[in-house]
């Protein structure tokens, strides 16, 4: 699939199909994310790829499971009603998008500075070099047919991963992705509008 193609056919997924992805292509998307910019050049970066059900469950386990659409529209900062659209979709399913996944992938960053308490911007550049990796994950998925999401850990989520899946404390999960086939209709959200001339600017604002 050539870059351009699957940069417009990237999608948040949800829903699966039960195909299983081969090992091979699991570690060939996973190695994308090693030619991703890194901000000291080392590329510290680990990814945990879990394909056993039930230790994927266990490592998610603490994700919320009772989320529905009222929880949305409980959520009193959402007006924009695409934007309120997709969060109905998306946040039902945050447990199980992760573990109706073909796999689960968690990807790891050394903790170098407070990125909760930055002194500056340069303390997040080790936060914004993994999530460039992160994204050459999700493009590389979609380049081989498969689809992603993510999910943000929140409240101890981290924590019960980490005592499942035996990473050490000086490292943070940015995210949970799960990846897989996407089902047969898998419901794909209304991505917003951007027109370009007003958002592009050239020379100067």
């Amino acid at each position: 699939m050539e870059l351009y193609e699957a940069m417009n056919l990237r999608r948040s997924i949800r829903d699966f199909s039960d195909e299983v992805i081969p090992k091979e292509t699991l570690k060939r998307i996973v190695a994308s994310a090693y030619t991703a910019p890194a901000n000291d050049h080392f590329r510290d970066w680990h990814y945990i790829v879990i394909t056993d059900r039930e230790l994927m469950k266990a490592a998610v386990n603490g994700v919320p499971k009772d989320l529905t659409e009222k929880t949305v529209d409980d959520m009193a900062f959402i007006s924009d009603p695409v934007q309120k659209d997709s969060y109905r979709i998306a946040v039902p399913k945050q447990y199980r998008m992760l573990i109706d996944a073909a796999a689960v992938i968690i990807p790891l960053m050394k903790k170098k500075t407070d990125i909760l308490n930055p002194e500056n911007l340069s303390d997040l550049n080790c936060y914004a070099s993994i999530w460039c990796s992160i994204e050459n994950v999700w493009l590389s998925a979609t380049s081989e047919g498969y689809g992603c999401n993510v999910r943000i850990p929140w409240g101890d989520e981290e924590k019960i991963a980490r005592n499942v899946l035996g990473f050490p404390e000086d490292y943070l999960i940015p995210c949970f992705i799960g990846i897989g086939r996407p089902a047969e209709g898998a419901v794909k959200t209304k991505q917003l509008a951007v027109d370009l001339d007003k958002m592009i600017h050239w020379q100067m604002f």
